[in-house]
C-alpha cells in the first residue's frame, strides 16, 4: 500500500485543481492512501476517502527558504514535515518551488552519500523512448563529483520509471570531444569513461536523438535547456497551428495530417509527466507545475504513485554501493 501526502492548497489554481485530480486519482487506485493538506472550509468537495490535514496559510510562489522555515502553518510546510510523522512513501505539490525543494531537502533530508539532490524529468525524443533530464535546476553551480551522482540518480530513475535494467547515459557539453566543456565537465568525464553505461559527450542540440537513456545536466545548464526547449515547442506549435489555418487549401492539408499532428503533440505535451522528481532525499518528493490543472496534478500524484511502487528511492541507494 502506498501513501503519498499532497498540498491540495499550492500552484496557481489552488484547490479547484488538486481536489478534481485527487478524487479521479482514489476513484482509481485503491492501493495507495492520499492524505490531503489544507484549508477544511474550501475542500468540501474532496472525496470521503482522502483524510485532511489543516492548514492556514499558502506560501508565496516566490518564497525564500528562510520564509519556508517560518510559516509552520502553510501547506506545503504541512505537507513536507508529516511525511515522516505520517511514515509516508512521498509528498507532491504544485506550490513554490523554491519552498518545496528547500523543505524536501531540510526535513525529509539527503540519502547517506549524496551531495546534492537533483530534479529530474522525462524529455521526448525523435524515438519512441523518453531521456531522463538530471539535473534540471535543483542548483546552480555543481562539481565533477555531483555531476557523478546525478548519472547514477538518473539511472535509478530510469530503471524505476520504465524498468530500464542499464541504462545509459551521456554527460552535456559544448563537443563529443573528450577535453571539451567546463573543468568540472572534463573532470567528471574523466571519472565517467570507465562505466560501461557512459556514452560520452552530447551536445545540446542531440540530446533529442535519444541516444542514451539518461543525459546529466549542471543543474544552471539544464534549466536553461528544458526553459529554451519549451519555449521552442510552443512557439512551433502555434507557428504550425497559424500555417494549417491559413486559408482553405491549408486547412483542407491539416485534415489529411491530423493523425500525425495529433501524435505530435501528445508527445510534446509537457502536461503529460505531471511534474519534476526531486532525487536524492529520502523519500518520493515530486513537484507538480506551478500552473497545473487538474489533468497535470493528476499525472504528478501518478508520478509519485509509480516511483513509490518501484522504490526508487531503494534504487538510489543500492546505486550508491
Amino acid at each position: 500500500m502506498v501513501k503519498l501526502i499532497v498540498d491540495l492548497m499550492g500552484g496557481d489554481n489552488g484547490y479547484k485543481a488538486t481536489v478534481e485530480a485527487i478524487n479521479k486519482f482514489v476513484s482509481e487506485h485503491d492501493d495507495c492512501e492520499i492524505v490531503g493538506v489544507g484549508d477544511p472550509a474550501v475542500l468540501s468537495d474532496l472525496s470521503e476517502k482522502v483524510r485532511v490535514i489543516p492548514s492556514s496559510t499558502i506560501a508565496p510562489m516566490k518564497c525564500t527558504v528562510m520564509q519556508a522555515m517560518r510559516d509552520k502553518e502553510s501547506s506545503v510546510y504541512k505537507a513536507v514535515s508529516n511525511v515522516n510523522v505520517e511514515n509516508a512513501d512521498g509528498v507532491v505539490s504544485a506550490g513554490s518551488t523554491g519552498a518545496f525543494l528547500s523543505l524536501c531537502t531540510l526535513i525529509l533530508k539527503k540519502i547517506e552519500g549524496i551531495s546534492r539532490p537533483a530534479l529530474t524529468t522525462p524529455f521526448p525524443t525523435k524515438k519512441d523512448n523518453y531521456v531522463i533530464l538530471c539535473d534540471i535546476g535543483a542548483s546552480v553551480e555543481n562539481n565533477a563529483h555531483e555531476l557523478c551522482q546525478f548519472a547514477k540518480m538518473g539511472q535509478a530513475y530510469a530503471s524505476a520509471l520504465y524498468g530500464i535494467e542499464k541504462p545509459t547515459y551521456q554527460l552535456i557539453s559544448n563537443g563529443v570531444e573528450e577535453g571539451k566543456g567546463t573543468p568540472e565537465l572534463i573532470e567528471a568525464y574523466s571519472l565517467m569513461k570507465a562505466d560501461p553505461q557512459f556514452k560520452g559527450y552530447v551536445e545540446g542540440r542531440h540530446v533529442v536523438d535519444g541516444e542514451s537513456d539518461v543525459v546529466v545536466f549542471p543543474g544552471f545548464v539544464g534549466n536553461v535547456f528544458l526553459k529554451t526547449s519549451e519555449g521552442i515547442g510552443k512557439m512551433c506549435g502555434e507557428m504550425i497551428k497559424e500555417g494549417f489555418t491559413k486559408n482553405i487549401f491549408t486547412k483542407i492539408g491539416y485534415l489529411f495530417a491530423k493523425s500525425g499532428m495529433k501524435d505530435f503533440k501528445k508527445k510534446m505535451d509537457y502536461k503529460r509527466y505531471g511534474g519534476a522528481m526531486l532525487i536524492g532525499v529520502n523519500k518520493i518528493a515530486v513537484k507538480s507545475h506551478g500552473n497545473a490543472d487538474a489533468r497535470t496534478f493528476y499525472n504528478a500524484v501518478n508520478l509519485a504513485y509509480n516511483l513509490a511502487k518501484n522504490d526508487l528511492v531503494g534504487k538510489v541507494k543500492e546505486s550508491l554501493k
